[in-house]
């Protein structure tokens, strides 16, 4: 049975998505702050987490950065009635893997939720075929570890990260197709999706700051060409 953490303040919508979640299999933690969550993710041990954007003690994007922080391959979906641009690159940026707009439907919840879980789950075809470490100049990655090791320390990855990351070392200094990467790595290129896209490709060229010989250049109308020289 999966595990699902859900921190909402709206007591009506609460009870009724966690209500339609357990009649559908799911084993659902209601929180209506975010008060003590950190504690509730490491002894509940989700397979997945809720977050309300608007919570009364502290908001959800500073508390998708804590549960990231703690927990890099944790799934994260917001709930929120805040859909601007920035809103959303906010919640990308703060540790967000998926964000759906109030209110919504159910059955497209639960559709998000299987999704996240279905690419939890799996790896991508890149991510299958590389050595256990890969070398770039002086960084070594570890997909099934989701590490990058920098010269000034470890970087733990998301999820999502160590993905893009293994399609861009299997296409070391040739083009990747953008819409093909969302295509692996999300499952389809929507706009929420590419803005996610953005968000993670500024992450990985944050950690190559600075690496000389390491580069991920954008190619306009294209995709990315991850250079190793």
């Amino acid at each position: 049975m999966k595990k699902i953490l859900y921190i909402e303040d709206e007591p009506y919508l609460a009870r009724i998505v966690k209500d339609t979640l357990e009649l559908r299999g799911y084993e659902v933690l209601h929180k209506k702050d975010g008060a003590k969550i950190m504690e509730q993710v490491a002894t509940f041990g989700p397979d997945i987490c809720l977050l309300d954007v608007m919570l009364p003690d502290i908001d959800g994007y500073a508390l998708a950065n804590h549960i990231r922080n703690m927990n890099p391959q944790l799934p994260i979906i917001f709930l929120t009635s805040k859909t601007q641009p920035n809103d959303i690159v906010k919640g990308f940026s703060s540790g967000g893997t998926d964000y759906l707009k109030k209110p919504f439907s159910m059955e497209e919840l639960i559709v998000r939720i299987e999704n996240q879980l279905k690419i939890m789950s799996r790896d991508t075809p890149a991510a299958q075929s590389l050595p256990d470490e890969v070398l770039l100049k002086n960084y070594k990655f570890y997909p099934g570890r989701f590490e990058l090791h920098t010269p000034s320390g470890v970087v733990k990855l998301s999820n999502r990260e160590s993905q893009i990351l293994a399609q861009l070392c299997a296409h070391t200094n040739t083009a990747v197709d953008r819409r093909e990467l969302l295509q692996l790595v999300w499952g389809d290129d929507s706009f929420f999706n590419s803005r996610n896209l953005d968000v993670y490709i500024r992450k990985l060229r944050g950690y190559f700051a600075g690496a000389d010989g390491i580069e991920i250049v954008t190619l306009k109308g294209k995709g990315y060409h991850f250079v190793v020289s």
